[in-house]
C-alpha cells in the first residue's frame, strides 16, 4: 500500500488504486506560480512515493510522516525561490505598477512645475550670479548661468514624460535586464541569446537542477532522467498526479532499484531530505538574494526619477544644496540602473553555472549541493562587498559632478573635498563599519539622555543589563535615606555605628594606661574597656583593629582567652559575679601554664590566659573598692580584729555568725562579736568583701611580674579559694565537683620544667 506527499501542507491523498488527480487543491496551491521543468512538468504537481506502512508495519508509517514534513517544507521553498528569480528578471512585477507610477509622475509635474514655481527658482539663481560677479567669482558665476541654462533646456524634455527613460519599453531597467542576461549568456557560451527567452529557460533550468533531478536522487537513490523510457514514465505519472502511474511507469522501464526504493522507506532518505533542505536552502538563498537587489536596484532608478521632478521643476536654478540634489538623483538614477545589470549578470551566470554543474555531475548531486552551499555562503559575504564598492562609487561620482557645477574643483584636487549638500554621506560611505559605529553612537546617545529617563519614569540608561533592577534598588535606598533624620554626619545611620567609635576609643585608652597597643596585657585590658562600655566579643576584633592593633596573634589569643573565661564563668554558681570571672580566668591560666609546660601549649595563649586573668581580677576589684571605716577610724577596736582574724583563718562559722548579726539575730553578739551592733556587723561583712577583692588583685599582679615562679600563682590561687569560700558560705551554697575551685597543692615552681616554660611567657608579659 502506496502513499504520496504532494502539495505545500504534505497532504496526502491515498487511494487502493493508486491515483490521484493532478487538479486536487495540494498540487494547485503552487500552481498560480507556473513553473516547470525542462519536460514542461509543473513543479506543484511534484509528489514523493513511498509506502506508508500501516498497523502491521508502524516503522514505515513513522519514517513516512517524517519524509512528508520534511518534503512539504523543501517543495515551498525550491518552487518559491525558483519563482522569485524568473519574476525578477522577467519584469513583470513592473507591470503591476508602471500606469500607476507614470500617473504620479505627470500629476507631481502638473503641480510643481508651474510657471510662477520656475519663474522664483530662476529668480534666486540669478541672484546667486549677481552675488558672484559682486565678489569677483566669474568662474563661479559663469558655471551657475551655464547649469541654469542646462536645467532649463533640458527641464521641459524631461517633465514631458518624467519615467519614460525608466518606466518604457526601452528604457534604463529593460535594457539595463536584456543587457545583464545577455553578458550572463554569453559568458556561458551562448552568444546569440534572446533575453525574454532566456528568463523562461534560467527558471527550466533552476527547476531541473534544483527540484527535478534533486527530488529523484532523494526518492529513488539515483537520477532516472538518464534513461529515456523512465523519464517519460515519470513525467507522465507526474502530470497526472497519480502515484500508481509513477510506480508502474518505473516498473515498466526496468528501473528496479527506484520500486525497492518507494517499497522500503528508509531513514537514509530522512537524512538525505533534511540535508536538501538545508543546502537548497543555501544555493538558493544567493540567488534569491540577487533576484531582491535587482529588484530594489529597479525601484531605486524609479524613486530618483520621482525625486528629480523636483530638481527640474526648480531646484535645478538654485545654487548650492538644491542643485546637489538634482545632481545627486541624476546620477543615483543611472547607477541604480547599472548596479541592476551588474547584479542581473552575477544572476545568470550563477544559473546557468549550475546548470552545467548538475549536467557534468550526473548523479552526484548531493556532492554539488555540498560544495555549492560552502561557496555560496562565501559568495553572499562577496556579494555585500560589491553592493559597498557600487555605493561608494555612486557617492563619489555625485559628489564630483556637484563640486563641478559649484566651481570647487580648482581649489579642492581631483579627490578632495565634499559639495554643498553631499553632507558627511560620502565620508561615511569610505569607512569600512562607520554607519555601524554611527549607529551604535546615536543608540548610545540616546540611551544616555535625560530625555529618555524622564520618558521611561526615571530609568536611566535603560539598555544596561540591569537597569530596572538597579532603579528599584535606589528607590528602595532613596526612600530610606529621604526620611528626616536618617541621613546626614550625625542622623540615625551615623549613630547606628557611632558605638564602634566608642568600643574603639574606649580599647585604646584601656589598652595605653596598661601595657600599651600590640601587647599581650594592653589587648586584655582593651578588651575589658571595650566591655566596660557595652561591647561584646562579637566586637572585640573591629574594637582592638580601631585602638590600632596590628599584630593578629596578639589579638586573637587575646580574643580568644576573653571569650573562653566569659563563657566558663558563667558555670560558677557564686554571688558574686565578678568573683565567678576571676575563678574562670585563674583556671585558664592555670591549665594553659600546664599544658606549656608539659610542651602541649603555646607561650602566646599562656601570656594571653594570664593577662586575661589580670583584667579579670582588676574589674574585681573595681567592683569592691573598698572605703569602709570600721571602730569609728581607730586604728585598733572589736571590729578590725574580728575581720583580722578571719581574714587570717576564715571559717564557715565567722562568717555565719556575723552574717545572722548583720540580719539583725543580736543573740549571737557574742565573743568577739560582743558589744557590736547590726550596722556594724554589715559594715564588717563589705569591709570583707572589699578586703578579699584587694587581696587578689595584688596577688595576680604579683603573678605577672615573675610568671616563671611559680609560687606566686600558688599564692594567687589561695586568696581566690578564700574569696570563693567566703562567698559559698555567705551564700548557703554546697562544694560540688564543679562548682569550687580546688586550693592549691603542691609547688609549682617544684614541677620539672615550670621555670623554663614560663619564662617566655614573662618576657610576652613584660
Amino acid at each position: 500500500m502506496l502513499f504520496v506527499f504532494p502539495g505545500v501542507l504534505g497532504a496526502v491523498a491515498v487511494a487502493e488504486t493508486g491515483t490521484r488527480t493532478a487538479g486536487s487543491s495540494s498540487s494547485s496551491a503552487l500552481g498560480w506560480m507556473r513553473i516547470a521543468d525542462s519536460s514542461g512538468v509543473q513543479l506543484s504537481s511534484y509528489l514523493f512515493a513511498t509506502d506508508r506502512g500501516g498497523v502491521l508495519n508502524p516503522g514505515n508509517t513513522v519514517i513516512s510522516s517524517i519524509l512528508g514534513l520534511e518534503f512539504a517544507g523543501w517543495k515551498i521553498i525550491v518552487t518559491t525561490a525558483i519563482w522569485l528569480i524568473g519574476y525578477a528578471l522577467s519584469f513583470r512585477w513592473l507591470d503591476m505598477f508602471s500606469s500607476a507610477l507614470t500617473g504620479l509622475a505627470h500629476s507631481l509635474t502638473g503641480q510643481i512645475a508651474t510657471p510662477i514655481m520656475l519663474v522664483t527658482a530662476a529668480a534666486i539663481g540669478s541672484f546667486f550670479v549677481a552675488w558672484f560677479v559682486a565678489r569677483g567669482f566669474y568662474a563661479k558665476a559663469t558655471t551657475q548661468v551655464v547649469t541654469m541654462v542646462a536645467v532649463a533646456v533640458l527641464g521641459p524634455l524631461f517633465l514631458a514624460e518624467p519615467l519614460a527613460d525608466v518606466l518604457s519599453s526601452h528604457g534604463l531597467l529593460i535594457q539595463g535586464r536584456d543587457l545583464g542576461i545577455s553578458v550572463a549568456a554569453g559568458l556561458d557560451g551562448n552568444d546569440s541569446a534572446d533575453p525574454s527567452g532566456m528568463v523562461a529557460t534560467m527558471q527550466n533550468t533552476l527547476a531541473d537542477n534544483l527540484a527535478r533531478r534533486p527530488l529523484q536522487v532523494w526518492n529513488f537513490g539515483h537520477v532516472i532522467d538518464d534513461k529515456p523510457a523512465c523519464r517519460a514514465a515519470w513525467s507522465a505519472g507526474i502530470s497526472a498526479g497519480s502515484e500508481g502511474r509513477v510506480t508502474s511507469g518505473l516498473r515498466t522501464c526496468g528501473d528496479s532499484l527506484a520500486g525497492e526504493a518507494i517499497a522500503n522507506p528508509s531513514y537514509e532518505q530522512v537524512g538525505t531530505g533534511l540535508l536538501l533542505l538545508i543546502l537548497g536552502t543555501v544555493l538558493l538563498a544567493f540567488a534569491a538574494i540577487l533576484a531582491i537587489k535587482v529588484i530594489k536596484a529597479a525601484l531605486d532608478t524609479i524613486y530618483h526619477g520621482l525625486m528629480s521632478i523636483f530638481g527640474f521643476a526648480a531646484g535645478g536654478f538654485i545654487y548650492g544644496p538644491t542643485q546637489t540634489f538634482l545632481v545627486r538623483n541624476m546620477v543615483d538614477s543611472v547607477i541604480a540602473a547599472a548596479r541592476m545589470t551588474a547584479f542581473t549578470v552575477f544572476l545568470g551566470v550563477y544559473v546557468l553555472l549550475l546548470g552545467d554543474l548538475f549536467r557534468l555531475a550526473g548523479d552526484q548531486v548531493m556532492a554539488v549541493f555540498v560544495v555549492g552551499g560552502i561557496v555560496e555562503i562565501i559568495a553572499i559575504f562577496q556579494l555585500k562587498r560589491l553592493s559597498r564598492s557600487l555605493d561608494r562609487g555612486n557617492e563619489w561620482l555625485a559628489n564630483r559632478f556637484a563640486l563641478t557645477i559649484q566651481g570647487n574643483t580648482g581649489a579642492r584636487g581631483s579627490s578632495g573635498g565634499s559639495a554643498l549638500g553631499m553632507g558627511a554621506v560620502g565620508a561615511k560611505q569610505s569607512l569600512p563599519g562607520a554607519s555601524v559605529l554611527a549607529g551604535l553612537a546615536a543608540v548610545s546617545t540616546v540611551n544616555s539622555s535625560p530625555a529618555t529617563e524622564w520618558l521611561l519614569g526615571g530609568t536611566r540608561s535603560p539598555l544596561r543589563p540591569f537597569a530596572r533592577a538597579e532603579r528599584t534598588s535606589q528607590m528602595a535606598q532613596w526612600a530610606l535615606w529621604s526620611r528626616p533624620g536618617f541621613g546626614g554626619s550625625d542622623g540615625h545611620y551615623a549613630q547606628s555605628y557611632m558605638n564602634r567609635m566608642m568600643f574603639g576609643n574606649a580599647a585604646r585608652r584601656a589598652a595605653r594606661a596598661a601595657g600599651g597597643v600590640d601587647t599581650v596585657r594592653g589587648a586584655a585590658a582593651a578588651l575589658q574597656g571595650m566591655e566596660d562600655v557595652g561591647g561584646k566579643v562579637s566586637d572585640a576584633w573591629g574594637a582592638l583593629t580601631a585602638a590600632g592593633f596590628t599584630d593578629e596573634t596578639v589579638m586573637f589569643n587575646g580574643i580568644r582567652s576573653w571569650a573562653i573565661v566569659d563563657a566558663n564563668s558563667d558555670d560558677w554558681t557564686l554571688a558574686d559575679k565578678h568573683l565567678g570571672h576571676v575563678v574562670a580566668a585563674v583556671q585558664r591560666a592555670q591549665h594553659s601554664s600546664l599544658r606549656l609546660v608539659q610542651g602541649e601549649g603555646a607561650s602566646e595563649e599562656a601570656a594571653a590566659d594570664l593577662a586575661t586573668l589580670q583584667a579579670a581580677a582588676f574589674r574585681y576589684r573595681r567592683a569592691n573598692p573598698g572605703g569602709v571605716t570600721l571602730d569609728g577610724g581607730a586604728a585598733t577596736g572589736p571590729q578590725r580584729r574580728f575581720v583580722d582574724d578571719y581574714m587570717d583563718t576564715p571559717t564557715q562559722a565567722k562568717i555565719k555568725q556575723l552574717q545572722k548579726l548583720s540580719n539583725g539575730d543580736l543573740t549571737v553578739a557574742t565573743g568577739m562579736l560582743a558589744n557590736i551592733d547590726q550596722a556594724d556587723a554589715g559594715r564588717m561583712m563589705q569591709w570583707i568583701g572589699n578586703e578579699h577583692a584587694k587581696r587578689v588583685l595584688e596577688h595576680v599582679d604579683t603573678v605577672l611580674t615573675d610568671p616563671a615562679d611559680g609560687e606566686l600563682l600558688r599564692n594567687a590561687r589561695r586568696v581566690i579559694v578564700a574569696a570563693t569560700d567566703t562567698d559559698q558560705w555567705a551564700a548557703g551554697a554546697s562544694r560540688t565537683p564543679w562548682n569550687s575551685l580546688a586550693p592549691p597543692g603542691i609547688n609549682n615552681s617544684a614541677l620539672p620544667g615550670w621555670n623554663s616554660a614560663l619564662r617566655e611567657v614573662a618576657i610576652l608579659l613584660s
